[in-house]
This record gives C-alpha cells, sequence and structure tokens, in this order.
C-alpha cells in the first residue's frame, strides 16, 4: 500500500511521524510524509519519500497574543491550502492525515475517493473530562468542558473556512463549509488514532469508539548514531545534568533566559546543558554545556531533569525517559501538558512563561530534583509508556483498513 502522511507545523508537529513512517515502512508500505519544505531532511533521514506542502512553518517562535496566533495560524492554514491537493498523487491508497492537514484531507478524500485515517498527537474530540487543550488546564465542569470544546472547534473552523472554500472550488466540489464537513466526518465515525500516551491523558470516558489512544509515536533515530563527542565528555565528567531548552519557542528571549538559567542551576548546584533551539540560548563554563539540535530520544535519559516549554513531543520524551521537568509552559497547548505532568507528580507546579525568574526555577530545580517523589512518579509514568505499541497500533489499523 501506498501511504501519505501529511502533516504541517512546527518540529513538534512534523517529527513523530519520521517514527511512524518508518513503521510503516517496514511493515513492507510505501511511506511519503508530506510536510512543508524545511522537514525535508528529517523524511530523508527517516528514509521516507518527501513531498513538500506549500506554506511556511507556522511562526510562533515569539511569545504572543492569542489574536495574533489566531491571524498567524490563518495565513499559514492559507498557504498551506492553496496546494494542499498537489501533494497527493494518483497512485495514493490511503491518506493520513495529522490535526493540521485533516480539515483539508478531508475534501481531497471526497474528490478523489483515496480513504483517509486521523492521525492526531493531541485531543481535540469534545469531551466532559477536562476543556481542550488549547484553553489550558482548568476545569470547566463536565458541561462546560464540553460547551468549551465544541467552541474551539468552531474557532478552528473559522481559521479554515477561506482555504476549505478555495480547495473545494479548485476540486471542483460543490461548497461546503468546514463546520459542515466536519460534523459529517463525525457522524461518519471518520477513524481517528491519537498518538498520546494514556499516562499523560487517559482516554476520554465519553468519546466514541471510532477515536482511540494508541501511545505516543517517537521521532525516527538511527540507532547507530553516537551523540556529539563534546556532549558525551561533558556527560562523563560529573553528575547528571539539568537539560533547558525552549524548541520552537521563545525566539528573542535567549539573552534573558539564558541568564535565568545559568543563575538558576547555579544556585540549585546543578550542571547544566543549555539546548539553543529558537531562542538562542547560549553560556559557557566548566558546569554548563551549550548545544545545537540533539535528538531526546538518547539524551534525556543521561539527565537529571529537563526544563522546557511542555510542548507534547518535550513532554512525552521527558516522561519516556522516567526523568522529572520543570515546564515553563508560553502558549497554545503548552499549558495543559505542563499541567499534567504536574498532575501525575512528574512535576512541580508549572511556572508561567512571563512569571519565570532565576528564584523561582532555582526553587523549582531543587524541588524536581530533590524530592524522590518527583523522580518515582516519572519513572512509574515510563513503566507505563513502555507498554504502549503506539506505532504498532497504526500498523494493525491499517492492515485492517486495506482488508
Amino acid at each position: 500500500m501506498r501511504i501519505l502522511i501529511a502533516t504541517a507545523g512546527s518540529r513538534g508537529d512534523v517529527a513523530p511521524y519520521t517514527g511512524l513512517g518508518a513503521a510503516l515502512r517496514d511493515a513492507g508500505h510505501e511511506v511519503v510524509l508530506a510536510a512543508t519544505e524545511s522537514f525535508a531532511p528529517l523524511a530523508e533521514e527517516a528514509g521516507l519519500e518527501f513531498r513538500p506542502l506549500p506554506a511556511a512553518p507556522r511562526a510562533h517562535g515569539d511569545v504572543q497574543g492569542k489574536s495574533a496566533l489566531l491571524r498567524a495560524a490563518a495565513a499559514f492554514v492559507t498557504g498551506l491550502g492553496d496546494g494542499f491537493a498537489d501533494a497527493v498523487d494518483a497512485g495514493t491508497d490511503l491518506l493520513l492525515l495529522s490535526a493540521t492537514t485533516a480539515p483539508l484531507g478531508w475534501h481531497v478524500t471526497e474528490a478523489t475517493g483515496i480513504p483517509s485515517m486521523g492521525v492526531y498527537l493531541q485531543p481535540t474530540a469534545p469531551t466532559g473530562d477536562f476543556a481542550p487543550t488549547v484553553m489550558g488546564a482548568r476545569s470547566l465542569g463536565r458541561f462546560g468542558n464540553r460547551a468549551a470544546g465544541r467552541f474551539a472547534l468552531r474557532m478552528t473552523d473559522r481559521v479554515y473556512e477561506p482555504a476549505v472554500a478555495r480547495l473545494r472550488e479548485r476540486l471542483q466540489l460543490p461548497p461546503l463549509t468546514a463546520t459542515r464537513m466536519r460534523r459529517r466526518q463525525d457522524r461518519a465515525g471518520w477513524p481517528v488514532l491519537h498518538g498520546f500516551s494514556t499516562a499523560l491523558v487517559p482516554r476520554p470516558s465519553d468519546w466514541r469508539a471510532h477515536l482511540a489512544v494508541t501511545g505516543c509515536w517517537w521521532p525516527y533515530f538511527d540507532a547507530s548514531r553516537r551523540l556529539p563527542a563534546e556532549l558525551e565528555n561533558f556527560l562523563a565528567a560529573g553528575p547528571p545534568p539539568v537539560l533547558v531548552g525552549f524548541g520552537s519557542m521563545a525566539a528573542g528571549h535567549g539573552e534573558r533566559l539564558s541568564e535565568i538559567a545559568v543563575q538558576a542551576l547555579r544556585g540549585a548546584g546543578l550542571r547544566g546543558v543549555l539546548q539553543s533551539g529558537s531562542a538562542g540560548l547560549v553560556a559557557d563554563g566548566d558546569d554548563i554545556l551549550t548545544i545545537g539540535d540533539v535528538p531526546h530520544g538518547p539524551l534525556f535519559p543521561w539527565l537529571a531533569a529537563v526544563v522546557h516549554h511542555a510542548g507534547a513531543g518535550t513532554t512525552a520524551a521527558a516522561a519516556r525517559a522516567g526523568i522529572p521537568s520543570v515546564t515553563v509552559p508560553i502558549a497554545a497547548d503548552q499549558p495543559f501538558w505542563a499541567a499534567r505532568l504536574a498532575a501525575i507528580g512528574a512535576a512541580p507546579a508549572p511556572i508561567p512563561f512571563r512569571s519565570l525568574t532565576a528564584d523561582r526555577l532555582t526553587h523549582a530545580l531543587i524541588t524536581a530534583v530533590r524530592e524522590p517523589a518527583h523522580a518515582k512518579a516519572a519513572t512509574a509514568t515510563a513503566r507505563h509508556m513502555s507498554t504502549e505499541d503506539a506505532a504498532g497500533s497504526v500498523v494493525t489499523a491499517v492492515r485492517r483498513l486495506a482488508k
């Protein structure tokens, strides 16, 4: 079967699908990863065919207000929709669609007859169990949570509406709103597999049967690759350090964050590794090392803890490694994942980005590293996650769909 996995967004929205694609390829399928151009090297490293999608990655590295984020999302989606159909060729047998590409992919499926299935990294369907991930961690009660979930979907539909209208016109389909298409897919029981762990978020009790949770899909990593020699040497030279990194977030805040990180690490008596990321973190000294892009999988088990923005991927990687986190959520779904880590005991209470100080970070580091309860909870979470055959569950679902 020739499978096209279509996703778009930041690195965290794309990297997990490289490991999923590799598992499908190893199961005998031809796999193409469609994403924005900058992620071609990720597909190449995983041995997957790559097809570019016509949009620049979402510019959400800066700390923005909600209105600015919505405007950026609308511009991103409009660009994405302008050429989405070009990524799907006649030889495609199955579309696997992320949460960012599904609202466009549904229309391509209608026009071409190519079957599709959702492969989402976050829970998006309304539930009474918790509020939408984009609305933070505060529960509104079962009725309120479901109402907020429906509202969040309507806001998403508004973002996609112009792109959907243009795409349907290009595909020579009759007009149909994004909201009506979403409702049609839900009534039909369109299958969605969710790549998050039930150790972090139990499957909602009120979800219908077509919404499944498989566990996390991990970015592809060549097991023969070693960590950079300088990093290996630093890890071996003393006690396990703490990694501080904010991924694709916090651009323009590097100087402030670097100063805070160094003061906090030294105040807590800990060695540190700063991962530069979009923020441009940098510091030097015998007790601190600055690194660039290094995969989380082989690095995190060597650490005492991780300070991060609570993106879904970094949250899962820290939990998988069985190490405590200190979370500094910035935007989008990050407060939700930060709250989940605190709720299971694998992290102290989150520090909102705008409230971050060296003193607060020092206290949180001492709490995370010195109090055994956090390490114990993180270890239990990792044990749970090790039982989830996430990629295997997708391979099985694809096999069933092909029959």
